[in-house]
């Protein structure tokens, strides 16, 4: 840090991302001795910084000399555009946290698995534990019901032929018709059916490209004292409206 706790600043990076600023507002591309005039930095080190971010892909210099924006400034657009999407889902997430006092889950269903995403808990409401990998126990789990509502019949059954229902607890549904043709609801439950003490239900998430689901998990003694299907559908839609406006949920590679 600098003297007074102002930051201390590198001044070719802002210089260089001064150029990146100007590129930009030229549809058409522009020149070194453009930019240099527009952003008050001198020529020779205009072209030192317009080497460095063409051979990097920010710029890319045309034929005829003038410099455009480049392919990883795209790259970056899109990252910031899914990093974006996913701070205003995690926002929903936080705000349903702390109004239930529940850990929450958005998870997915992707290439024929249950995919957990992200997870929002605290110290006095921590998530669930994982001692049975959602993947293989998803006919014990709200958020595997949930995505597999979201399937066909077929689908279902495919997924319990690679996965066959084992018992988790005592409370453990696993007669298969009952799991591929149970009816579709605006909420499911899982009440102690992978974990003995805990209660989760789930609502699915439209939007998607993919079966996507909101989950909470709480102490299953709250579940007669507490209404939580409400609130639960309230940030469940309000996330599916995200991603109605946004496009697709980015997922990692």
């Amino acid at each position: 840090m600098a003297r007074g706790g102002e930051p201390t600043l590198i001044t070719s990076v802002q210089r260089a991302l001064r150029l990146l600023e100007a590129v930009s507002e030229q549809p058409s591309g522009t020149t070194a001795k453009h930019l240099s005039r527009r952003t008050g930095i001198a020529l020779p080190t205009t072209y030192h910084l317009l080497r460095t971010l063409v051979h990097e892909g920010y710029l890319e210099k045309l034929d005829d000399g003038a410099f455009i924006i480049g392919e990883q400034v795209a790259g970056l657009h899109s990252a910031a555009q899914g990093q974006g999407l996913r701070s205003r889902v995690r926002s929903v997430m936080t705000q349903l946290r702390d109004e239930l006092n529940a850990a929450v889950y958005l998870a997915h269903y992707r290439d024929g698995e249950v995919v957990v995403t992200d997870i929002v808990d605290s110290p006095r409401m921590p998530r669930v534990d994982t001692w049975a990998d959602f993947k293989q126990a998803a006919h014990a789990t709200a958020i595997g019901k949930c995505l597999l509502s979201g399937l066909s019949r077929a689908e279902r059954a495919d997924h319990f032929d690679r996965y066959p229902p084992a018992d988790l607890t005592p409370r453990t549904i696993t007669r298969i018709r009952d799991l591929i043709e149970s009816p579709e609801h605006p909420v499911v439950a899982d009440t102690e059916e992978y974990s003995l003490g805990t209660a989760c239900l789930a609502a699915p998430v439209l939007g998607a490209d993919s079966p996507m689901t909101l989950a909470i998990s709480f102490p299953a003694r709250k579940l007669a004292a507490a209404s939580f299907e409400a609130p639960l559908r309230v940030a469940a839609g309000e996330i599916s409206r995200k991603l109605a406006v946004a496009g697709e949920f980015p997922t990692a590679g």
